[in-house]
């Protein structure tokens, strides 16, 4: 176990303080482990926009793309075993299907939105959030 799981891992634990929701640092740490689960299983352009200042119910959105059915669905299966094995963490819900062409996996602070291309390109997260920092 690395820091940043052990961190992670403690962090994301209930408190006494905020029985429910991690602190923005924590949800950072998550959004960057999606990140790089992403990475590893070749989603092509992943992203994180910061929404912390201009949402309330969502702290980050992590964004990817993949090239087809299958890569949809083994990055949403792999970004879900990876983040429950690393950092013991369920989603809260799973929305859509490969099918679909998108996924959204709901992490509470962290919305991961796995696109195929066509669908990235026309709901356009990035440019409806653009006042979102690109981390």
């Amino acid at each position: 176990m690395n820091i940043l799981t052990q961190k992670v891992n403690m962090s994301l634990s209930p408190s006494p303080a905020s029985p429910d929701s991690p602190t923005e640092e924590e949800a950072l740490l998550l959004a960057q482990s999606c990140k790089k689960v992403i990475l590893e299983k070749k989603g092509i352009s992943p992203i994180i926009l910061d929404l912390r200042k201009i949402s309330s119910f969502v702290d980050f959105f992590v964004i990817c793309t993949a090239t087809s059915e299958p890569h949809l669905k083994a990055l949403t299966f792999g970004l879900e075993q990876k983040i429950r094995e690393e950092l013991n963490l369920h989603p809260l819900h799973i929305e859509g299907s490969p099918k679909s062409h998108w996924v959204i996996i709901d992490y509470g602070p962290v919305l991961v939105h796995v696109f195929m291309e066509e669908e990235r390109a026309f709901y356009e997260l990035e440019k409806l959030w653009g006042d979102a920092p690109v981390l």
